[in-house]
């Protein structure tokens, strides 16, 4: 498809083109869009699923960073007129202007070496989604949907369960693409909480917790978060200082960050969030 379109995929822009038939209905199936949906594709690429899903969303709206692309994109989709196309970045795209009309459907194939922080970003937007399809690498996919005690288990998880319900639908191997990654993808769906199970006096100080624990996430909690809290402190929430980060749960870190809310000097926790 690439040779076809006369664009070969860039390594800097992390571009593997979707090419498999039923990888992508099986794709458009997951997604289940109708054609009143406020849809966006982030990564259109070539438009493979591009066009399948104007197929039923003739109003698709699509972020593409790679200008060359932009071209070949209105040549093959000249016949729907209101298909739009922003050229931007996705990391730094304010999602929130797309949402007039109603909460965003967002998908993509997104790039292996941006998911994580372009995950973060949507994240921090999720008051304007109704739900995201992500084709990411498996491992990300794993740790997005990791629990307390799984070695997948971190931050991009607990953020993400803070924000949203994670549903990994199913795995795509190499061969689905041009040109094929070394690694294996997975397709996952990320739904935002209608109500946060755990809402946290302020994210800030969740988020700066969570980033402070995991930095050290072989050492106990007595020595990872030691400058926060002390032993006397976790254990009087209920918390035992000897064991990891990983074991902890969501609702755990939010009462531990909850608590320096509480407890701490405010100046002092958004100092803290501020080194990353």
């Amino acid at each position: 498809m690439s040779n076809k379109a006369g664009h070969q995929a860039r390594k800097r822009f992390g571009q593997n083109f979707l090419h498999d038939p039923g990888v992508i209905e099986r794709i458009v199936r997951s997604i289940n869009p109708k054609p009143d949906d406020q849809m966006v594709e982030i990564g259109p690429g070539l438009g493979a699923l591009t066009e399948e899903l104007l197929a039923v969303n003739p109003r698709l709206q699509v972020v593409e960073l790679d200008r060359d692309l932009i071209p070949v994109l209105r040549t093959k989709f000249f016949n729907y007129p209101d298909f739009r196309i922003h050229e931007a970045d996705a990391l730094k795209f304010d999602f929130s202007e797309l949402a007039q009309d109603g909460p965003l459907r967002i998908v993509g194939n997104l790039p292996y070496n941006i998911s994580t922080p372009l995950i973060f970003h949507l994240l921090e937007q999720s008051g304007v989604v109704k739900d995201m399809h992500f084709m990411l690498q498996k491992e990300v996919v794993q740790r997005l949907a990791a629990g307390p005690g799984d070695n997948h288990y971190g931050r991009l998880g607990i953020m993400a369960q803070y924000f949203c319900k994670v549903q990994p639908l199913f795995e795509v191997g190499p061969g689905a693409f041009r040109p094929a990654p070394k690694v294996d993808s997975a397709i996952v769906r990320l739904v935002p909480h209608e109500q946060l199970p755990h809402p946290a006096r302020d994210l800030a100080t969740l988020q700066m917790v969570v980033r402070t624990a995991f930095n050290a996430r072989r050492k106990t909690l007595r020595k990872s978060l030691g400058n926060l809290v002390s032993v006397e402190e976790l254990q009087a929430l209920g918390i035992n200082d000897g064991l990891r980060p990983e074991n902890l749960s969501l609702a755990e870190f939010v009462a531990i960050a909850d608590f320096l809310v509480e407890n701490r000097p405010q100046a002092d926790t958004v100092h803290e969030a501020d080194h990353d």
